[in-house]
């Protein structure tokens, strides 16, 4: 529910509103307007009648909002969200940022080195899997707390921030002490019990939309991060499942204007996951700072045919520069930087 206030309502006033519906045991949230304010209530509200709000002379109108989520709801939050992710904002009004690297941590001097040629590149954050969710149960599975320290080490080299997929609630210690930005994937993306424990994290959180997942739920599960009470998410669009057999998955463009209208929080694209081919990913990249996503995560290897994981969709880092110098012409022509 959102109740606006009428221009001039007193302080006293104010406070005796979300007093009121506090003691309801709903949350409020307060917007202030130089005309007006604007309380957004979360909780039950069913039992609030709209004509018993309005008999309050200050309140000027009341609206039900019928969307599932309210806390990534647009209409509670008007104002986009920037998410400061170690040092680099991503979000409407800062530059597009840029995370790369390769899929999976390969050791610490391989980490060092990728880590040197994607900053050198355009890249702003620095992305490594230590944790591999596979297909198959025989694929390699990630170096674990040794590729965490490996992307530490390349931090302390290049000084970016890391950006790497947590699986599960045990290594949430971890990835708060060393992570920068903590990943949630595909596959996890409907893991509400891992989703309530990261909303408990102070790091701010990459969302990646599921499989197969419409955008409404992709919302309600960044849902759950922010009820916890960790408000810094970014939603990841990665292509979804389609009938389409061309590409690894069929990336959802569309979703970038759609969740910017619906949500207040900052959209980032990857189309290294979302074509799983490398050949295309540099045209979808060019889209995807042209449709307005806030932030490209993009996979990148300088031996992509040795790689351990991924190889096919990595670029090698001179075409990944190329790459990033196309995106920041068609970022100027729309008005952003990166």
């Amino acid at each position: 529910m959102i109740i606006s206030t009428k221009k001039g309502t007193p302080q006293a006033e104010i406070d005796r509103i979300i007093d009121n519906f506090e003691r309801q045991g709903l949350s409020v949230t307060l917007i202030r307007g130089t005309d007006y304010n604007v309380f957004g209530l979360v909780g039950d509200t069913t039992r609030i009648a709209e004509k018993d709000v309005l008999a309050n002379p200050w309140v000027e109108n009341v609206t039900r909002v019928s969307a599932p989520y309210k806390r990534a709801n647009r209409l509670f939050h008007p104002e986009d969200t920037v998410v400061n992710a170690g040092g680099v904002p991503i979000g409407a009004g800062a530059p597009v940022a840029v995370m790369a690297g390769p899929c999976s941590v390969e050791g610490e001097a391989h980490m060092c080195q990728m880590a040197r040629l994607v900053k050198q590149g355009g890249a702003t954050l620095l992305r490594g899997g230590a944790y591999k969710p596979r297909t198959s149960p025989y694929s390699f599975q990630g170096l674990g707390t040794e590729g965490i320290l490996a992307l530490v080490k390349a931090r302390e080299e290049t000084g970016l921030p890391i950006v790497s997929e947590l699986m599960d609630e045990a290594h949430i210690e971890e990835f708060e002490r060393y992570v920068d930005l903590v990943q949630i994937g595909a596959r996890n993306m409907q893991n509400f019990q891992l989703l309530k424990a990261v909303g408990k994290m102070t790091k701010p959180v990459l969302l990646k939309r599921g499989l197969a997942n419409t955008v409404e739920e992709w919302i309600m599960s960044a849902e759950y991060i922010m009820a916890g009470g960790n408000e810094n998410v970014i939603l990841c669009e990665r292509g979804i499942r389609t009938f389409e057999t061309a590409t690894r998955n069929t990336l959802d463009l569309s979703a970038v204007p759609v969740v910017k209208e619906k949500t207040h929080l900052p959209v980032v694209v990857d189309p290294s996951h979302a074509t799983g081919d490398y050949k295309y990913v540099e045209s979808m990249a060019i889209a995807a700072v042209a449709a307005g996503a806030d932030g490209l995560e993009i996979e990148v290897h300088n031996d992509p045919q040795c790689a351990w994981s991924d190889g096919a969709q990595c670029l090698k880092p001179d075409r990944f520069a190329e790459t990033i110098r196309k995106c920041r012409l068609v970022a100027a022509a729309i008005g952003r930087t990166m």
